[in-house]
């Protein structure tokens, strides 16, 4: 397994993003419990995030999130990973 930088970017319809904002986040946690994913935060600077991923590849990376509501709704307007070493301190579950 290998740790994934995942890269959300989002619709600039901020009350679409806040209509499904609840089951995005509850998809999310449900993959952080079952350890998929480790970390997962908004970026700033405009509307998109940055959602650390264990997977094998980049295209299981992205796969594992598939079933993010944000991607069903179309909140989603692009996405990328790339696989991330970390070399300094340690993430959790990684």
């Amino acid at each position: 397994m290998a740790t994934f930088a995942v890269q959300y970017t989002y619709t600039d319809d901020a009350q679409r993003v806040a209509t499904f904002r609840p089951e995005h986040r509850e998809h999310l946690a449900e993959l952080h419990r079952e350890g998929t994913l480790l970390l997962s935060g908004p970026l700033g600077g405009g509307p998109a995030a940055l959602l650390i991923v264990v997977a094998d590849s980049e295209e299981e990376a992205l796969a594992k999130l598939d079933g993010d509501p944000f991607m069903r709704e179309r909140v989603i307007v692009d996405r990328s990973a790339r696989e991330w070493t970390v070399v300094i301190g340690q993430l959790p579950g990684a």
